[in-house]
């Protein structure tokens, strides 16, 4: 059975209605990214923290999988996936597919303040000042901040390393170590990029798809299904 790896960004999960990572003045539903993803913007004030990721937790949960994850999961029908995804919602699961890694965490689970291993399934969109892991530190959002490790990164590259077929979706490839992933693909498998505005790639070997998610996934599942 042959593998194919899709690395997901941004542009996948703004057709659910979820707001990209950072819009163009720089902002993320209106804050400073310093103000409430940063581990100093944790120090300096939890709260805001913590309810900024409450709402995006809430955001998250009324959203609904879109035409691009329920097709991908249809991959699984004929191949070995694994869905690299930079976002930090569920859509994928949802959506039904098996095998993700959540490069940047995921915002439907909680981790202490003091081990990001001690992870814990949130109840609701809500996680409240106050409520503690078992070392007794305060919990907050199984999210990767700037300057914290991407504990994920070094799977998702021996993923890609794998891949028979490689797939980008959604993605401006501007945050890095997620963007260097495209480096670790074989350079002699088939490799597809789907985006209405495809970012600059140094490899010329990339079949482009100028499309919304929606649009140009759908279609490239039905080929590859065909095959």
């Amino acid at each position: 059975m042959k593998k194919i790896v899709v690395l997901t960004g941004a542009g996948i999960s703004a057709e659910s209605g979820l707001k990209t990572f950072r819009d163009s003045d720089g902002l993320w539903e209106g804050y400073n990214i310093e103000e409430v993803a940063t581990p100093e913007a944790w120090r300096r004030n939890p709260e805001l923290v913590q309810e900024f990721y409450n709402m995006r937790r809430k955001s998250v949960l009324e959203a609904s999988p879109n035409a691009a994850h329920y097709a991908l999961a249809e991959l699984e029908k004929k191949y070995d996936v694994t869905i690299i995804t930079q976002n930090i919602d569920d859509l994928h699961e949802r959506g039904g597919s098996d095998n993700v890694i959540h490069l940047h965490g995921i915002i439907t689970r909680s981790q202490s303040s003091k081990n990001p291993n001690i992870t814990y399934p949130i109840e609701g969109w809500e996680l409240k000042m106050g409520e503690k892991c078992e070392l007794g530190s305060q919990l907050r959002a199984h999210v990767v901040w700037f300057g914290e490790a991407v504990p994920m990164i070094e799977e998702a590259a021996r993923v890609c390393g794998q891949a028979d077929i490689f797939i980008l979706v959604g993605s401006s490839l501007a945050v890095y170590p997620a963007a260097g992933l495209i480096h670790y693909v074989p350079y002699d498998v088939p490799k597809y990029i789907i985006d209405p505005n495809i970012p600059y790639i140094s490899s010329d070997d990339f079949i482009r798809i100028e499309a919304k998610a929606t649009a140009g996934v759908p279609p490239l599942v039905a080929k590859l299904l065909k095959e």
